[in-house]
């Protein structure tokens, strides 16, 4: 065996424990009744015990489980979707009710074939989940919807609690990771986003492992931040299968804590770093966190006109 193929050996650290107990179970039998897809499945996240079966959350992935692009990185099947149930935004929210959730993610597959991308499912799934739900707090994760920011404009004016878009890689890889999308229109979909509801935080995600540098993952820090990002999640790239592209480092969790470091003093309100980090992942303690943050503000500025 070669010293390259010791080297790209999944360490253990990434090792999980897995965890099939009724939560797991009972959430797995409910989205096949309810025929809904999740991305923790569909996407092979590697926590998916941790969330079904210990926190008892789910990241919903609507508009069907066929994607219109096919990234080098993902699992999720592409090619030519044939679904568009409008009746699914009614039974995410009734499933949220039904798991009791206090934080909520809405994700969907890149639905190039729509002409509004669709945000309007995608918008309709945030009010119902208010409707039925209102305290749970609602996180919403689309593609760039072809950078047609009237689509965008739809979605943001149903006021998703948080607005999540991620890079998923650094400038100089996009083009050999990601299909149809560019980083200047992920990074300006963000920005405008912030411009059309400056209260709603925004939030982005990078995989490293696929060939970057630290220079340029602080360089895409600084990108985020430029566009009025605040919160970040960094994950270990793992290869779904061997269609995908390899791994070209694994990161030891000390250089992700060092990494959340400088994340963090760039001005990030929060970043979640780690190996087995992924976008959806404690999300709920990121939106807490996020409200802190956005009431200390508030109270600071507050502070000041009454000095």
């Amino acid at each position: 065996m070669s010293s390259k193929e010791e080297v790209l050996r999944k360490p253990d650290w990434l090792k999980i424990k897995l965890n099939t107990n009724e939560s797991y179970t009972g959430l797995k039998k409910m989205m096949r009744e309810q025929s809904l897809h999740t991305v923790c499945e569909e996407a092979r996240c590697p926590n998916i015990h941790e969330c079904w079966a210990v926190r008892r959350t789910a990241t919903f992935m609507i508009l069907g489980d066929v994607c219109t692009r096919a990234c080098r990185f993902c699992a999720v099947k592409t090619g030519l979707p044939t679904e568009l149930d409008l009746k699914e935004p009614e039974r995410v929210a009734d499933s949220v009710v039904t798991m009791n959730l206090k934080h909520v993610v809405v994700t969907a597959v890149a639905r190039d074939d729509l002409k509004d991308g669709g945000a309007e499912v995608f918008a309709e799934t945030v009010r119902a989940i208010r409707r039925k739900n209102p305290f749970t707090s609602i996180e919403v994760l689309p593609s760039d919807m072809g950078g047609v920011y009237d689509n965008l404009k739809v979605l943001m004016d149903a006021k998703p609690d948080i607005l999540n878009h991620n890079i998923e890689t650094v400038k100089r890889l996009t083009p050999r990771v990601r299909a149809r999308a560019t980083y200047e229109r992920s990074l300006e979909f963000l920005r405008r986003a912030k411009e059309m509801q400056p209260s709603i935080p925004t939030k982005s995600s990078i995989m490293i492992g696929l060939g970057e540098t630290k220079e340029e993952i602080i360089e895409a820090m600084d990108d985020l931040r430029a566009n009025n990002v605040d919160i970040l999640t960094l994950g270990q790239y793992l290869q779904p299968s061997k269609k995908h592209l390899k791994v070209v480092k694994y990161y030891h969790p000390d250089e992700f804590n060092e990494l959340k470091e400088i994340a963090l003093g760039k001005g990030f309100s929060h970043c979640e770093a780690g190996p087995l980090v992924r976008s959806s992942y404690h999300a709920d303690e990121q939106v807490n966190e996020a409200t802190k943050r956005k009431q200390a503000l508030s109270e600071q500025e507050q502070a000041k006109k009454e000095a």
